[in-house]
């Protein structure tokens, strides 16, 4: 078989195309190959009728995948037909390329599942293009994709926010936590952006009223929002986020007693030093199963002071303990009782920031006991927010949300459509071993 013969056959290509010259610069560390179409009248590729005459070829050439060392192209006069029938003079499609793009299909899936792994920027110096033609390509096949993916049978979610930049600038996200996949992102986290979902998920085959549970944190926005677009779902709220709230309302009493009242926190801690009062900081925010020994001896110190921050610090742990007896028992009757007797403290506690949190848990008294034993939904959730972050690090140097969005649907849609890398087995593991063991 002759070199051109056999290229045509290594792409892929089938009558009127086929290689007609292949060119290898070694210096240059290229090799192109020359593509040419040998059909005389053609089919109008905007109406379909036969026997077209070409109006016109068109140089067009394409980005391939490595032919070993070789960056390789392909390069082609692509024909344009004049039809008599329609009166348009349209371009007849190449069968390795989609329309309008500079790569061929095979390079664009390489960069899809390069890009699933890897940051974008760093997918880009591999393949050596700039990436923002990557960028390109992801939302692209992204959007391609999410059009084809189901939804009806979804019927638990998750509602987060998640920050796209420094500063006010955030995202709407809506986890399937049954299918554990990324369903909508959208910019915003008002009542509008639960709207959105539901009507995204009414066009991908689901119904709003079959949501049957949404597990989110404590905005008065997605609780309208659901109440409102989501009719038929009970609400939990998220372990993580209530004892974030715990979290936050406990460093607030630290930090204003701290700064107001600094003589007197640094006489009732005795002798510890200023390295000592650090521990003590990071200390009260973490498990005291993961305390070191002087963050150990820090808070050993500070439970004996009389001091705002502890009654705070034991407030907080005093939340975290009713969920673990929560999760101990499975009783929600017990639990609701718990949840109770901690509200009650909280309330005659005389720290404004735990007073605060008493009323907002009462509030939604209901939803937070709920939560409780929505195992999948807390755990889930959590892990979430995680793989979020590592899909904005991976996303650096993206230059907006809509980008963001694109990869974290890449990352954790777990779309179905996308375009199969080039490097997959031809055949499973398993069924090679058949092979050769026949």
């Amino acid at each position: 078989m002759e070199v051109e013969g056999l290229f045509t056959a290594a792409l892929g290509l089938a009558e009127p195309w086929k290689v007609d010259k292949v060119e290898l610069n070694t210096a240059k560390r290229r090799i192109d190959f020359e593509v040419v179409n040998t059909g005389g009248r053609m089919a109008c590729p905007a109406c379909g009728t036969q026997g077209q005459a070409v109006h016109e070829r068109v140089r067009r050439s394409w980005r391939h995948l490595d032919f070993f060392q070789f960056e390789a192209w392909l390069h082609a006069s692509i024909p344009r037909v004049g039809c008599t029938a329609c009166g348009k003079t349209s371009q007849v499609p190449v069968p390795w390329a989609r329309e309008g793009s500079g790569f061929t299909m095979l390079f664009e899936a390489l960069a899809i599942s390069l890009c699933q792994e890897l940051p974008v920027r760093q997918a880009a110096q591999m393949l050596r293009v700039r990436d923002k033609l990557l960028w390109r390509r992801i939302e692209h096949y992204v959007q391609q994709a999410r059009a084809r993916q189901d939804m009806s049978a979804v019927r638990v979610v998750g509602v987060d926010e998640t920050s796209v930049r420094r500063g006010q600038q955030y995202i709407t996200v809506v986890h399937d936590l049954d299918a554990k996949r990324l369903l909508f992102a959208t910019p915003g986290r008002d009542h509008s952006t639960v709207q959105r979902f539901a009507q995204d998920l009414a066009a991908h085959g689901g119904k709003p009223q079959q949501i049957e549970h949404v597990c989110m944190d404590m905005s008065a926005a997605y609780a309208l929002g659901v109440a409102t677009s989501l009719p038929q779902a009970q609400v939990s709220y998220d372990r993580f986020h209530v004892v974030a709230l715990g979290n936050a309302a406990m460093d607030e009493v630290r930090s204003a007693e701290w700064k107001h009242e600094a003589a007197q926190v640094k006489q009732k801690l005795g002798p510890l030093g200023a390295r000592e009062r650090r521990s003590v900081l990071w200390a009260m925010r973490r498990n005291p199963s993961g305390w070191n020994a002087a963050q150990s001896r820090a808070m050993h110190w500070l439970q004996r002071a009389n001091l705002k921050s502890t009654r705070a610090w034991r407030l907080k742990m005093a939340l975290r303990q009713v969920y673990a007896q929560a999760r101990l028992h499975g009783d929600p009757t017990t639990a609701a009782a718990d949840l109770k007797r901690w509200i009650g403290w909280a309330r005659r506690s005389r720290l404004d920031a735990f007073k605060r949190l008493g009323a907002t848990l009462a509030g939604h008294f209901e939803a937070v006991v709920r939560g409780m034993f929505e195992h999948r939904s807390n755990a889930f959730v959590e892990a979430m927010n995680g793989l979020l972050q590592q899909a904005k690090r991976a996303a650096r140097g993206f230059r907006s949300a809509k980008t963001f969005i694109s990869i974290a649907y890449l990352r954790m849609g777990k779309l179905t459509h996308l375009p199969t890398s080039p490097f997959a087995p031809a055949m499973p593991r398993d069924a090679r071993l058949v092979v050769r063991c026949v």
